[in-house]
């Protein structure tokens, strides 16, 4: 379902009658999850944003977006979960095993045919034709697709594991997951599943003869464009696919033995230190505690995690911050009313000096290129100019023609040997030059045709280059230049204040940058923890702007100069940040 961009149609915070709705929608249709644990998914004061959407095929869905992160999707009145949610709930639905290589295929649209299944020791989940299931990899307990089952298991067995097990509704990787913050599953390990009955299943499935050895039966007929059933896996034999499993970075590693409270604690502890051992200065205090989280220690999150304050002990940054401020590594204090800021740091705690900047990681490192998106990089804009009509005659003898497109170099160096081919540089004075007719008619007003008869050099290039038409030339790494006439428009951040009273931040001309406003409005909605909107631009044709609740300046420029590295030339608005200690 999203296998291909789907289109947002709007984003919306949530009414607080739709909160309570959406707790009861949540209990009724995953009656295992107890109360406090609907509290903890559909939180009662924090951010909750409801995206409606239409997938690639035209399906109307509604989308609820927790913390940045996509945690449920509803389509034709039925709820279902997010990988994102599944994370932390690995029990909330049945779960069937499948091969890490099978992984690529469903990410592409495929559903799971039966022959992929991996038969456990215990056998397979109990479940009937139209119920929800998860999919996790061999090895891994997290949960990598939803989807729903084509028959019972019961009907499965009697198949002989033939035939289509799973129509897939959501994958990791796919779009929906990367409208959140494109973590990783976590290592989570099988239940009651040690290495001898590892041993114990490898021999349980060698057994089988006719799976052994070849891959051919496992059929993945998924939908491409035109609608033809999808091709089938490469050959692989199930004695030599255990050995695969780390595929996609989702191996086990040294955390298992932890809980995932534990791993996000150290996690959350990791970002702290590296934020203020690398990006923090004390020029920059005092600093706003959630400009802290939203633009220094999200940046120094690894890449494949997730930080979640929810998910630690600390539950809120600002109990985390007063452990912090107990040890005496920094100070916060409320500068004005509900508004706290970092306003002092010890630089020299030996927790700040003895910390060790992590190197990435390999599992990352490991992940195919070809499944996640590449980085941003700043495209290269460079200035031209544009022949109009009314200088052609003075650059067709260097070969130009109306429209042709310059530099402002090569008209510098036509204009120079035009001069000199036709011995205009004045014999008495090296540094003025004789206009003659075409240079009279191209450059000088009407009341200067018989006045001026002679110009300086830098006089005569500067009319020149202002008669030409602007024009400019974006390259983006990777792709042909893009020439287009006129002046680029700089990304232009405004402030407004709605009805209700409230500051909005409004950001626009992002696309003509190569920046995605879906993608930016995600992480903004994430790092300031408030809701944002995409919409049409008024008075632009097929242009949107992004609007954030708050003043969100200094997230905004943190974001494109420092992380997106966007020249400040090309931005306005960036002196409309809120000064440290001002409520936003």
């Amino acid at each position: 379902m999203f296998a291909k961009a789907f289109r947002v149609k709007s984003n919306t915070a949530i009414k607080g009658s739709d909160r309570r709705k959406l707790r009861a929608d949540v209990t009724t249709a995953f009656p295992t999850l107890g109360t406090d644990q609907v509290s903890e998914l559909v939180p009662g004061k924090e951010e909750l944003n409801i995206v409606k959407l239409y997938a690639y095929k035209g399906d109307a869905v509604t989308v609820y977006v927790s913390g940045g992160n996509p945690i449920l999707f509803e389509l034709e009145k039925n709820l279902y979960p997010t990988v994102y949610t599944l994370w932390s709930y690995p029990d909330l639905l049945p779960t069937f095993t499948t091969w890490p290589l099978v992984l690529e295929k469903l990410v592409g649209g495929a559903d799971l045919m039966l022959p992929g299944l991996v038969m456990p020791p215990a056998g397979l989940p109990q479940v009937q034709k139209g119920d929800l299931c998860a999919i996790s990899l061999v090895g891994n307990r997290a949960p990598v697709a939803i989807g729903v089952a084509a028959m019972s298991t019961a009907e499965m067995l009697t198949s002989g594991l033939k035939g289509r097990g799973f129509s897939v509704l959501h994958t990791y990787q796919d779009h929906l997951w990367r409208s959140g913050n494109k973590s990783s599953p976590p290592s989570i390990a099988p239940l009651a599943l040690d290495s001898a009955d590892l041993s114990e299943e490898k021999g349980s499935v060698q057994v089988d003869s006719t799976l052994q050895g070849d891959m051919r039966h496992m059929i993945l007929e998924g939908e491409e464009e035109n609608g033809e059933a999808h091709q089938a896996c490469e050959e692989k034999s199930l004695s030599e696919a255990p050995e695969d499993t780390s595929t996609g970075g989702l191996n086990q590693d040294s955390t298992d033995s932890k809980t995932l409270q534990e791993q996000m604690d150290e996690l959350l502890q990791q970002c702290f230190l590296h934020a203020l051992k690398c990006r923090v200065k004390k020029a920059d205090l005092p600093l706003l505690t959630s400009t802290f989280l939203g633009s220094h220690m999200f940046s120094c999150c690894p890449e494949g995690r997730q930080l979640d304050i929810r998910k630690s002990s600390y539950k809120k940054l600002s109990k985390f911050l007063q452990q912090m401020q107990q040890e005496q590594i920094i100070q916060v204090k409320e500068l004005s009313k509900g508004v706290e800021s970092i306003v002092a740091v010890d630089w020299k705690h030996p927790r700040i000096t003895s910390f060790v900047i992590p190197e990435p990681s390999p599992t990352s490192q490991t992940i195919q290129e070809g499944s996640r998106e590449q980085p941003y990089h700043p495209p290269d804009i460079k200035p031209l100019y544009c022949v109009p009509a009314s200088m052609t005659l003075l650059f067709q003898e260097s070969g130009h023609k109306k429209g042709s497109f310059l530099e402002g170099s090569e008209v510098r160096t036509i204009i120079i040997n035009y001069a000199k081919k036709n011995d205009l540089v004045d014999a008495d004075n090296k540094n003025l030059v004789k206009l003659d007719p075409i240079l009279c008619d191209c450059i000088l007003e009407k009341n200067e045709q018989h006045t001026v008869m002679k110009l300086p050099w830098d006089s005569l290039l500067t009319r020149c280059l202002e008669k030409l038409q602007p024009a400019y030339q974006v390259t983006f790494p990777g792709q042909e230049p893009i020439v287009k006439k006129g002046k680029i428009c700089p990304i232009d951040i405004t402030l407004a204040q709605r009805a209700s009273n409230k500051k909005v931040t409004v950001v626009r001309n992002l696309e003509a940058y190569g920046l995605d406003p879906y993608s930016v409005a995600a992480i903004l909605q994430q790092r300031c923890q408030a809701s944002t909107t995409v919409t049409p631009a008024p008075g632009a044709k097929d242009s949107l702007q992004v609007q954030i609740q708050g003043n969100q300046v200094h997230h905004l420029g943190w974001l494109l100069l420092e992380e997106y590295q966007l020249p400040r030339k090309h931005i306005q608005g960036l002196e409309k940040a809120p000064k440290p200690g001002k409520k936003k």
